[in-house]
């Protein structure tokens, strides 16, 4: 495990664990840890662009038509509207995800305190808590990532 803060607000999200770095009126970074095997559905955020910065690990990020296997040093934007998702193929990848205000409240609603500062348990997330939370911020899960 990395070395964390003691201050740091952490999440369990989706899988991963959650840091957030730093927040302003329309900014988020946010620090996230995963395991192996972990994929978000294909979806699109109407109102918030996206960059995710690779430190360690490597993932498959699929974006519009564009699929691109990415590792460490990488970064991968998607602006606002564009259908995306990714799978983790390493181990662990650990990376930053650089958004929006209102996508930092996304990830707070659909997530929950993290209980350790590890990556959470194996299992599926809270379908009914993500699905209701991306309602409220405008994120269309569109369905499963190509194969």
């Amino acid at each position: 495990m990395h070395p964390v803060e003691k201050d740091a607000e952490a999440l369990w999200f989706f899988g991963s664990l959650a840091l957030i770095r730093a927040e302003g009126d329309d900014y988020a970074i946010v620090e996230q840890l995963f395991p192996r095997g972990v994929e978000t559905p294909l979806h699109v955020q109407a109102e918030d662009d996206e960059s995710f910065f690779i430190i360690e690990g490597e993932a498959t990020f699929f974006a519009g038509d564009e699929r691109r296997t990415a590792g460490a040093g990488a970064t991968v934007h998607v602006p606002k509207g564009t259908p995306h998702g990714f799978r983790v193929e390493s181990e662990t990848m650990r990376m930053l995800d650089v958004t929006t205000a209102q996508h930092l409240a996304f990830f707070r609603a659909a997530g929950e305190p993290a209980a350790e500062l590890t990556i959470p348990p194996p299992g599926p997330p809270p379908m009914d808590r993500v699905m209701a939370a991306a309602a409220k911020y405008k994120i269309e899960v569109l369905g499963p990532l190509p194969t």
